[in-house]
């Protein structure tokens, strides 16, 4: 009897050891795992109970906000500017989890728990919150917004000197609120007119590349200054079209145009023949390590999830093909940017010839409105030597004030601008608008790219006619100037 005793007890002795093992599995071992598994909402819905950071602009305006509901997850996220601010913040879902700078400071804005140190604080909040001070002021974002429109497209707006963005929109875009809802058929309803149609929620400034047309100039005019410097005082002949080399079809100017000169004339007209020559002249390899240079091929390091490369032809598919490049030189054939990358060709000529890193958020600080963190400028790119800038700065003025420069209508009384347009062919006689800019001139604080998409119907297809207007007036705004 004492032996079956014994022999009982150490089962259960042993019984008792191996669930000691599995509760120290699960909970210490496994933990991580299980909190992180598909189907576990725990960790999501104890999310969405703590308290959570605000994000506000560079100008003092609240775009994201937790309020206090009386529901089991207590709180509920906000966005009092709607859709005008959804590309830069994105949304916080407990369904669909959370995009734009509510994913990619998401820490931040969660925070973390204070230690109790006192008897005091035992009565007042433990948990500190990060709120994300933007570089995006709501003054230049709104301009941007109402300069656009109703037409599909995307505009930056950058400081070249720092990298900080002070406007990014896109058209259409999209209500967050819906998608933070605590009600489930609201959010699912939200995601699918959000996700479908017209796909409001594609962030088209960063996410969608496009054929930039004659912006890429400024890149091709780059090359020409770093690497084969004797094009630049080329007088190339007057023409209304050249012949593609190994084909028997020729490449036209826009309108018909007869157009020539040296490169600082070609650029001023934004003479297609001329530039398609300097392409050729230049030859696949040099065009496309300029390309390369300037951070076409590569992601813009910004601070939010979703940026695209933008591309440009590898220099092996001009092998046999020639053709090609001299449209690839004038930013057609497979040349396609996104309005952030665009943006940033532009940053490049506006800050000597570097391209900052750009970034949305400039800071965080803690629910006293203590600093915690700074965002610090920092280079990405060295593009080009500050000689070539120079100089593209002053080809760029030449096209705003020259007499036949494509974007006289980009001139502001009292202060220089440099610019360049861009008009891209998709299909048939539809075409994108494109207008690329940077004021003073002499010492940019703002960069802009505005992007309009091709419409059937939309009368003066021009970079000048469509996105000059959206450009001028983000500049304006930029600069405070009525």
């Amino acid at each position: 009897m004492n032996r079956q005793i014994k022999k009982l007890a150490y089962s259960i002795i042993f019984l008792f050891v191996i669930l000691f093992l599995q509760l120290n599995n699960i909970q210490i071992l496994q933990a991580h795992k299980l909190n992180n598994a598909p189907g576990n909402n725990r960790k999501v819905i104890s999310s969405f109970s703590r308290p959570r950071g605000a994000i506000e602009t560079s100008d003092g305006t609240v775009v994201a906000q937790s309020v206090p509901v009386k529901d089991s997850l207590k709180l509920l996220r906000q966005y009092p500017e709607g859709s005008l601010f959804a590309p830069i913040t994105g949304f916080y879902s407990l369904n669909y989890g959370s995009s734009g700078i509510e994913a990619s400071y998401n820490s931040q804005l969660t925070g973390h728990n204070l230690p109790i140190t006192s008897l005091s604080s035992l009565f007042s909040s433990h948990t500190q919150v990060g709120n994300v001070i933007l570089t995006a002021s709501n003054k230049i974002q709104k301009a941007a917004q109402q300069a656009l429109g109703n037409h599909k497209g995307a505009v930056v707006a950058l400081n070249p000197k720092t990298g900080a963005i002070l406007a990014l929109w896109s058209y259409p875009s999209y209500n967050p609120n819906p998608l933070a809802s605590h009600n489930g058929a609201q959010e699912q309803a939200a995601w699918q007119k959000d996700t479908t149609g017209s796909n409001p929620m594609l962030d088209r400034a960063i996410s969608r590349t496009y054929p930039p047309g004659s912006t890429f100039k400024v890149v091709t005019s780059s090359a020409v200054l770093d690497q084969m410097p004797s094009l630049a005082s080329h007088s190339f002949k007057y023409r209304t079209k050249i012949k593609l080399p190994d084909t028997t079809h020729y490449l036209h100017n826009f309108m018909s145009e007869n157009c020539g000169g040296t490169m600082p004339t070609l650029f001023k007209v934004s003479c297609d023949t001329g530039y398609s020559k300097i392409g050729l002249d230049l030859g696949p390899q040099r065009l496309a390590s300029e390309a390369s240079r300037f951070g076409i091929g590569k992601v813009p390091p910004i601070d939010i999830p979703g940026a695209a490369a933008s591309t440009f032809p590898p220099v092996s598919s001009f092998h046999n093909n020639l053709a090609t490049l001299a449209y690839s030189a004038i930013g057609q054939y497979d040349v396609a940017l996104t309005p952030l990358q665009d943006a940033l060709l532009g940053a490049a000529i506006a800050n000597k010839g570097v391209i900052m890193k750009p970034h949305l958020v400039s800071q965080i600080r803690n629910n006293q409105g203590k600093l915690l963190q700074t965002i610090s400028p920092s280079p990405w790119l060295h593009a080009t030597s500050s000689k070539t800038a120079a100089y593209v700065t002053n080809m760029m003025i030449g096209v705003v004030n020259g007499s036949g420069g494509t974007a006289n209508n980009m001139q502001i009384p009292g202060v220089q601008v440099a610019a360049k347009t861009g008009t891209a062919q998709t299909s048939g006689n539809l075409k994108d608008s494109w207008m690329l800019a940077f004021a003073p001139a002499h010492n940019p604080t703002v960069v802009v790219a505005a992007f309009v998409a091709a419409e059937p119907g939309l009368t003066n297809q021009t970079g000048s006619a469509q996105a000059g207007p959206v450009a001028k007036a983000v500049i304006k705004a930029a600069l405070q100037i009525p």
